[in-house]
């Protein structure tokens, strides 16, 4: 670290302090790399909220996510890492140094990792924030092992929706899918429905919204459902839902970092953004699997290569 015109300058700024950026500090830290994450809401990001993470490689019995994220947050600060609570609302570019407004205030570094993450979008029912984790679910491979012999709900109709309905079909009894207009999956996924929706094991629902969600005694009983003005109520063990993911990506705009048609990131080999010194690790990143196990081996990589950077930097200057 360094100062030039009194102005501080970090090593590294890393956005977002969920497994991604978390892991990626414990390499850069280790490797006297000044290093700072700004989060703005919960340190571990979605995994923190995430009541069981049974996929989690090390963890036969399971780990509860917010174990998780405070070991990850207690081995990257055992390092040296520095976690601030602060919102970043722009990225600037000054070639050699980026400046990363946090809470309307410059922060100056050499590199910036951005590991902001993506959000599940939401349907914004009674009964879903309430139960997030604990019945309301966004992903299949972290969670459907817990519904084996259980009857879900899938709510959604594209790609995902339809992918993860067909996934959940290893575990569920039987799968309602709740689809808001019509099918937008591909032709293929349609055609592979279809052969479970001829098995019995899934019913689709076509121009059904689901109203609330239903619970009795902490446990989800049920979805409260409309089609054609006339309510229903299914009942059902777990609710999935997979309406889309919005990027965290709003403070990159009127930069010149490239995003896909989705907002997330695009990275090149090096994890490394279209603007040099500028890395992207994690659920942000597009291609990511969104998966911790995966995010936190991207955080890994992005970690490794920043150090290139830094090196190259340092000997070009």
């Amino acid at each position: 670290m360094d100062s030039s015109n009194s102005t501080v300058v970090r090593d590294v700024v890393m956005i977002g302090a969920g497994p991604s950026a978390l892991a990626a500090a414990v390499y850069t830290t280790r490797e006297d790399i000044d290093t700072v994450l700004y989060e703005k809401s919960a340190v571990g990001g979605l995994a923190a909220v995430t009541d069981m993470v049974d996929n989690y490689p090390g963890f036969p019995e399971g780990v509860e996510g917010m174990h998780l994220a405070t070991q990850l947050e207690a081995q990257a600060k055992r390092f040296g890492a520095e976690i601030a609570y602060g919102e970043v609302s722009a990225l600037r570019d000054n070639g050699n140094t980026k400046t990363v407004v946090v809470d309307g205030k410059d922060v100056e570094a050499r590199a910036v990792l951005i590991a902001t993450g993506s959000d599940y979008n939401k349907i914004g029912v009674p009964g879903e924030a309430e139960y997030y984790g604990r019945g309301v679910h966004y992903c299949a491979t972290c969670d459907g092992a817990f519904y084996r012999d259980k009857r879900l709900a899938v709510v959604g109709g594209g790609n995902s929706a339809v992918q993860e309905a067909i996934f959940l079909t290893r575990f569920a009894s039987h799968i309602d899918l709740l689809v808001r207009s019509t099918v937008k999956a591909s032709e293929v996924l349609q055609k592979d429905l279809q052969e479970w929706v001829d098995k019995g094991k899934i019913t689709v629902h076509i121009g059904t919204t689901t109203d609330e969600i239903l619970s009795t005694d902490g446990k989800i009983t049920g979805v409260k459902t409309t089609h054609d003005g006339v309510q229903q109520t299914i009942e059902v063990d777990g609710v999935f839902v997979f309406v889309g993911l919005s990027p965290n990506t709003g403070f990159l705009n009127g930069t010149d970092i490239e995003l896909d048609e989705q907002g997330l990131i695009k990275t090149d080999q090096n994890l490394e953004t279209s603007i040099k010194g500028v890395f992207a690790s994690g659920d942000v990143r597009s291609g990511a699997t969104m998966q911790i196990a995966s995010a936190v081996g991207e955080g890994a990589t992005a970690a490794l290569k920043i150090r290139e950077y830094l090196e190259d930097l340092s000997r070009r200057g």
